[in-house]
This record gives structure tokens, sequence and C-alpha cells, in this order.
């Protein structure tokens, strides 16, 4: 595997968690540059511009350095541990591939894992900063959050954090019309807030 090819990574692996506190903090740029990361985060070590190619590997920047609606999930409180999981999942499929419980891993079976699948030997700095980066950046990340369902009418649920998609075809003399809608729930355990949204799309929207 050539080096291209191995895990993302940064060598100064204490960075990425002290970057991404910040980035929830800022607000979000047009652009995501090294001026950003310097001027703006106040990292101007130039370490601290690796964690550039490594958001983009995450997903979280597209090529041009703009930010991807991962980031802004990130920056979301109710929604940052679920799109970091994402991004971690994204970046390091290689890892996931292999076994789907990496997050799981200690220290010790993390790098046999990365040796293994890179070639590495265990001595190397490069071994040392993926596992590190590696676990820096899952601190920020629930890989096994559970989903909220809301009991609705004839049985059928519907998960909170997933857009759900519902079809209905109207029948009016010869006429079959056909809509989608797209429903992203709010995250509440008031079971009152979900009846109020179903309520009104039924009585909105779903009249034949």
């Amino acid at each position: 595997m050539t080096a291209g090819k191995y895990p993302p990574f940064m060598n100064a692996n204490v960075l990425p968690a002290k970057i991404l506190l910040k980035i929830k903090e800022a607000k979000t740029p047009d652009r995501f540059t090294q001026d950003f990361l310097k001027t703006v985060l106040g990292f101007k070590s130039g370490s601290a511009n690796a964690f550039i190619p490594l958001a983009k590997r995450l997903g979280l920047l597209n090529t041009d350095g703009t930010p991807t609606e991962l980031y802004k999930s990130f920056r979301n409180p109710t929604q940052s541990k679920i799109a970091m999981a994402k991004a971690i999942r994204e970046g390091y499929s290689t890892l996931f591939n292999k076994n789907e419980y990496v997050y799981k891993l200690n220290r010790v079976e993390l790098e046999g894992l990365v040796m293994e699948l890179t070639g590495l030997d265990k001595t190397t700095t490069t071994l040392a900063a993926i596992c590190g980066t590696f676990d820096a950046l899952k601190e920020f990340a629930d890989f096994e959050q559970k989903e909220a369902y809301v009991k609705l009418e004839k049985g059928k649920e519907i998960k909170e954090h997933e857009i759900v998609t519902t079809t209905e075809t109207i029948e009016n003399d010869k006429i079959n019309l056909s809509y989608i809608i797209n429903i992203v729930l709010p995250k509440s355990d008031d079971i009152a807030v979900f009846n109020a949204i179903f309520k009104s799309l039924k009585e909105n929207l779903l009249r034949k």
C-alpha cells in the first residue's frame, strides 16, 4: 500500500480534536483555507495545515475546500456525533471493511489491524499517527446512537433521524396523481410534537 493510500492521519494527532472544537464555535466559511485555519481558528503552525486534506478524506470538505453538508451537520449539536461517525466510516472505510466494529478495538488491536492492511512496521511514526488520529476523531463520534421511533396510525414506524419518504396515489376520475413528501423530524421526546406534525400532514396534504 502506497503512502497516499494509507488511512488518513495527521502527524500532530493532538491537533484534530483542538481544531474540531474550534470548528464548532466558528461560523461556517465559504471555503476552508489555510488562512481560515490560521486567522479565524487560530492554528498558525504549519503542522495544522494537514487538517485540510484530512477533512477532505473524511468528507467534511469538498476538493475545493468548500464545507459539505456533513461539515454543517457536525456543527449541529443534535447531529454532531452522528455526523462524525459517518465521516470516520467514510475516511477509514478500509478499516471498517475489515472490521465493522473497529471503533471498539483497543490501541494494540487497532495497531494490529492497520499493520495488517498497510504493511507498516510497528515502530513507524506513520502507524502511530494513523492510530492516534483515529482515536482522536472517534471521541467526537457516536457509532451506536439509538434512533427513536414514533408510532403512527396503522402501526407504521418512522425513525427520528431518518428522512422519510411517503408516496400516495390519488385517483380522480381517470387522472392518477402521485407525490413524494420528505419529512425531517425534530429531535424530541415529546410524543405530542410528532402527533401534531402528522395530524397537520394528514389534514392538509393527504386529503383525497
